[in-house]
């Protein structure tokens, strides 16, 4: 067994890095276990081609330390996966994060030790740890599913999931290349796969909207003037529904000498604008100026519209009609699903070397150790890709065997679907915390911004309880219910919630998981205010126990 910490951290991404450095600063004594070899998280597996983040550099960055700000330099407006990892790896560096890091320690059993009020943790090589608290900061979206597909096991070729691909390069030159999947991570990975592929098969279970992402180079200007303005631009975040500050630079750093002037500002209701005008917005600026305009999302009217104004302009990006009909979202709205980004998607179907197979028409029959059978035709491949999306905001909590008073497992706590107060914490389970967990803004919102505001949370509690003399907290079981109840009661009206709305969001891509909203989409600034009513008032909702 380990020396004793205050705090044990599972979870080695961006949550449990910032954790490491401030219950550091709150005088704790932290641990942090992580399964991979380095820090990095998501950053740190996801290496697909094509992974990028779907927020600018400038704001998915950190924000306690203006030193780090300043110091560094990021390549593009919305940087790739091995940019992220180079920055993650350069925080490690800087603070020493390391030296309170475990790696290579997967964490197959949490359970609470009721006469020593301690968490116990068990790793996959049998190794134990205890500390008073327990942080599981094992992200939202890090247990890759796979299908349960006939003959998979019985394919002879290589197999990778986007969700675990390899340090190592991966070389597809020249070779029959399939993709199962077109979410978000299929969406980005598909056009580079393309290029590298002697030929690239799509296999599509669900038609995807999907906007263009920022394709341009991080300007110095533009990073300066961010560096000038981080305070502010921070302060713009909490303040922002989903974190992200929207800080314009000014006209003198927005574009270089003989660029073009964005299009006028649009009204905020698709409503507003007759089909004239729609139609000629969508012929000026294409798919993303959909994105402008509110009512989408909460009118159903307007988002027919929307939908019907994006299948348009796909017919007039693919060359082939058929393939455009198959690409078309039809059975569900914009923004039902998280915003996917791309780059050359609906471009990537015009290449000769590209076939797009739509399963909605005929499911995959069988895997055989040459390919996939698709009702009589065969296809062969060389190389077959996953890229089937995750277990999201609960699998990994649920796949860690967590165990709270009495032996009661979460699994069974969350056999409807899971329950919590404010993402925090669950009644039954003291001083176990969990960073951006169902029932947070967590994947509505700028990550980052979500991670800090929780773990500054959970390190000033545990700061309250050990300046108090107490021993555990846990939330009053009608506050979880009552802040469940107010989560989907947010989420009603929206187009997240339509019952044609499939999304991941809802547990919907997994076989038997309870179709539960699992996001607070109330928006960030409105979680804040409730969690620090809850610090300020001496905790309302918790139950605390004494030494």
């Amino acid at each position: 067994m380990t020396g004793q910490v205050d705090a044990l951290v599972v979870g080695g991404g961006f949550a449990g890095m910032y954790a490491v450095y401030r219950f550091r600063q709150l005088g704790l004594k932290v641990k942090v276990l992580e399964a991979g070899t380095d820090v990095g998280g998501t950053w740190y597996w996801n290496r697909y081609p094509g992974a990028r983040c779907d927020v600018p550099s400038l704001e998915y960055s950190y924000g306690f330390s203006p030193e780090l700000e300043q110091s560094w330099d990021w390549p593009e407006v919305f940087s790739a996966q091995e940019d992220i990892l180079r920055y993650a790896n350069h925080v490690a560096d800087r603070f020493y994060l390391r030296r309170d890091m475990q790696f290579n320690t997967r964490i197959v059993s949490v359970e609470w030790q009721e006469d020593a009020d301690c968490w116990r943790l068990t790793s996959e090589a049998g190794e134990v740890f205890e500390a008073p608290f327990c942080v599981m900061a094992t992200g939202c979206l890090s247990v890759p599913m796979k299908p349960d597909i006939s003959g998979a096991q019985d394919f002879r070729g290589e197999v990778y999931h986007t969700g675990t691909w390899p340090k190592e390069p991966v070389d597809l030159t020249g070779k029959r290349v399939g993709i199962i999947g077109t979410g978000s991570s299929g969406v980005q990975a598909i056009p580079e796969l393309a290029r590298q592929a002697g030929h690239l098969t799509v296999f599509q279970r669900t038609p995807v909207y999907t906007i263009p992402a920022n394709r341009k180079r991080m300007r110095a200007a533009v990073q300066q003037e961010f560096r000038d303005h981080y305070r502010e631009i921070r302060e713009m975040q909490q303040h922002n529904t989903g974190g992200v500050s929207n800080f314009r630079p000014s006209r003198s750093v927005q574009r270089p000498a003989g660029a073009t002037r964005d299009a006028s500002r649009f009204p905020n209701r698709l409503l507003d604008l007759d089909p004239g005008q729609r139609d000629a917005l969508m012929q000026a600026q294409s798919l993303g100026a959909l994105l402008a305009f509110r009512d989408i999302y909460t009118d159903i009217e307007a988002n027919d519209i929307a939908n019907e104004l994006y299948r348009e302009a796909v017919r007039r990006m693919v060359d082939d009609p058929v393939t455009a009909e198959r690409l078309l979202p039809r059975n569900y709205g914009l923004g039902c699903k998280r915003q996917v980004l791309d780059r050359d998607y609906y471009e990537t179907f015009n290449r000769a070397n590209v076939t797009l197979v739509d399963l909605g028409e005929t499911p995959i029959g069988t895997i055989t150790p040459s390919g996939i059978q698709i009702g009589s035709q065969h296809h062969d491949l060389d190389v077959l890709i996953y890229a089937t999306g995750f277990d999201a905001m609960t699998g990994a909590l649920l796949r860690a065997n967590i165990r709270g008073r009495g032996g009661y497992e979460l699994k069974e706590k969350w056999a409807g679907g899971p329950v919590a107060y404010l993402g925090l914490q669950m009644s039954g389970f003291p001083n176990l915390f969990t960073v951006t967990g169902p029932g947070s803004p967590s994947v509505l919102c700028n990550m980052l911004v979500a991670i800090e505001q929780h773990v500054n949370w959970i390190g000033d509690c545990i700061t309250y309880l050990r300046s108090t003399s107490q021993a555990t907290i846990e939330p009053l079981p009608q506050s979880e219910e009552s802040w469940v109840e107010h989560v989907n009661s947010v989420a009603e009206g929206t187009m997240y919630t339509t019952p044609s709305c499939n999304s991941w969001y809802l547990g919907a891509n997994i076989p038997g998981k309870p179709r539960i909203f699992m996001p607070y989409v109330g928006g960030f600034p409105r979680y804040r205010e409730r969690c620090e009513m809850e610090t300020s008032s001496g905790y309302p909702g918790f139950v605390i126990g004494q030494d």
